[in-house]
């Protein structure tokens, strides 16, 4: 198992995940390719089983990006379907009532005219299709292990993880070392949380001068519903009940087509109160008659969970480092304000391709810091649009969802997000939490099995798979904490916030062990994001574990 006999393959642009920004950076980089009728080498790694399985959004789609990657997208055959027909924002002040504001009221990122509800995960399918056939090569279902760095410090590329490693660390009979992708330029579009975006923040100290990341939990379900009941193009946001203490966050619903609805509700992690779980949350909110009067004898048919930055502008790293650059939500390049990060995502992906085929039609040999990318992203509309809505999250942070909302009011329909100033909001979210002595304890409603579910049957209808024999996957830094400390202290909150039952406090004859199902994993890395120790690290599994979404 020496790594130092492991295959090596050489590209010119190596791009790992197979996200919206890494596939339509890929795209931009052949495209570009093409038309200088020069040859180039480009390949997408991606850890998912298949591209796509481990994608999940809402998803509201502001095709800006995608129209500038391929203007005939309708032709071609984009999986994107169903414009928006109808917005509806909703204040819910109880679990009876409903409150919806008028169009005016409403802040104007809000407004989803124009735009489209899609799956993203068929949408990274079809990109993958244009991608492979302009000569890109992806390789799903291995996962990228580590970043590899020259003897100078620049980026070199990833290996990706060995296969057929067992609990012990030892190979077994399906062995299969991992393999190095060098390259002149790696692009890391991993996604929210990304496990070598991680690392490269704290080799490269790409959040020096940015205020602190803030993350919230993205939970989210596909329904079949009566067809008298669908409203195809009806976009429903909302927020208030059930999430309260100082616990913010808001819902959405979205009509989709085939009779089909998403719903879901996105839990900020700063909240303060370990008794909350997340999970419970969103299960007691489909009773709400605002949801229900749509789920009712309808059928539950998927199930998936993410985390997502939300930090936005303040947050905003460092993207560029010798050797490579940050591109996506591996950045932070959500707006949060909109709900929405596809389009983000893209034109950064854009961005960058036409930042590395600019420098390697100029000869340049690779390793270099592309200080231009950081140009490009602030003369781009994406870092206009970010910058104004930069006061959106903290505003609501520090002021709470009516003060804050009216001030998000006027900031983005009366100043256009011009105020000459700016809110922050510093403290990690994972800092936030109160003692559970300290804090109310919440009693969540049993399961119905109607609205509401339990979350192991809820994992199962995410596909999530995972090879038993293998290293876990979610290390503990000191596996003394959790029970030594996590649970006399906060009653253990790993338990709460994993949407998917990975964690438990087991009580042994011996007395309580902390025990993690790491099978059960949807990869959402909020046990990284929320832990209050920070003793969690996730990692990635043996390629092509976790999810497998059809439609998400």
């Amino acid at each position: 198992m020496s790594q130092d006999d492991r295959e090596a393959m050489e590209f010119d642009v190596v791009i790992v995940g197979a996200g919206p920004s890494g596939l339509a950076a890929a795209c931009r980089l052949m495209q570009q390719a093409q038309a200088a009728g020069t040859e180039l080498s480009v390949c997408v790694v991606e850890k998912g089983s298949e591209v796509g399985a481990h994608i999940l959004s809402g998803a509201i789609l502001e095709t800006r990006a995608l129209d500038e990657l391929f203007p005939d997208w309708e032709a071609r055959g984009a999986p994107i379907g169903v414009p928006v027909a109808e917005d509806q924002v909703l204040y819910l002040p109880n679990q009876e009532r409903t409150l919806q504001f008028p169009d005016w009221l409403v802040p104007r990122t809000l407004h989803n005219q124009g735009n489209y509800i899609v799956s993203l995960g068929n949408l990274c399918r079809w990109l993958a299709e244009q991608a492979e056939a302009l000569g890109v090569e992806i390789f799903p279902g291995f996962a990228a292990s580590e970043v590899l760095y020259h003897d100078n410090g620049a980026v070199k590329g990833i290996a990706t993880g060995d296969m057929g490693v067992s609990r012990d660390g030892q190979p077994n009979d399906s062995y299969m070392q991992g393999i190095e992708l060098h390259a002149r330029y790696t692009l890391f579009a991993e996604g929210c949380r990304g496990h070598l975006g991680k690392s490269l923040y704290q080799n490269f100290s790409l959040d020096a001068e940015a205020d602190s990341q803030h993350y919230g939990l993205g939970i989210k379900e596909l329904w079949d519903i009566a067809p008298e009941l669908h409203q195809p193009g009806l976009v429903v946001h909302g927020t208030g009940w059930p999430l309260s203490d100082g616990t913010s966050g808001g819902f959405f619903l979205y009509h989709g087509d085939k009779q089909q609805v998403v719903v879901g509700l996105i839990v900020d992690l700063n909240y303060s109160n370990p008794h909350v779980s997340p999970f419970d949350e969103f299960q007691r909110l489909k009773h709400h008659p605002a949801l229900a009067q749509y789920l009712t004898g309808g059928k539950r048919v998927s199930y998936g969970a993410r985390a997502i930055c939300k930090g936005g502008y303040n947050a905003l790293p460092k993207m560029t480092f010798p050797g490579g650059l940050l591109i996506g939500c591996n950045a932070g390049t959500l707006n949060f304000a909109k709900i929405k990060g596809t389009h983000t995502a893209m034109k950064s992906g854009l961005l960058a391709a036409e930042t590395v085929f600019e420098a390697l039609q100029q000869g340049d040999s690779g390793g270099n810091e592309l200080h231009e990318y950081r140009e490009r992203f602030q003369a781009s509309w994406v870092h206009e649009e970010l910058y104004a809505s930069r006061n959106f999250g903290p505003a609501l942070h520090r002021l709470g969802p009516v003060l804050g909302g009216a001030f998000n009011f006027l900031d983005q329909n009366l100043f256009r997000g011009k105020l000459p100033f700016r809110l922050r909001d510093d403290t990690p979210d994972h800092a936030q939490m109160k003692p559970a002595e300290k804090s109310r304890a919440i009693e969540y409603p049993k399961p119905d099995g109607v609205l509401s579910f339990d979350k192991l049957s809820s994992v199962y209808l995410s596909n999530t798979q995972h090879a038993e024999d293998q290293p876990c996957h979610l290390t503990l830094q000191d596996a003394s904490i959790p029970i030594s400390v996590n649970l006399p202290r906060y009653e253990e909150p790993a338990q709460r916030y994993c949407p998917a039952g990975v964690y438990e406090v087991v009580q042994e004859t011996a007395g309580k062990r902390f025990q993690i199902n790491a099978q059960n994993c949807l990869h959402c890395k909020t046990c990284d994001i929320k832990d209050p120790a920070q003793n969690i690290r996730w990692v990635v599994p043996e390629g092509g574990g976790g999810p497998n979404y059809p439609n998400m």
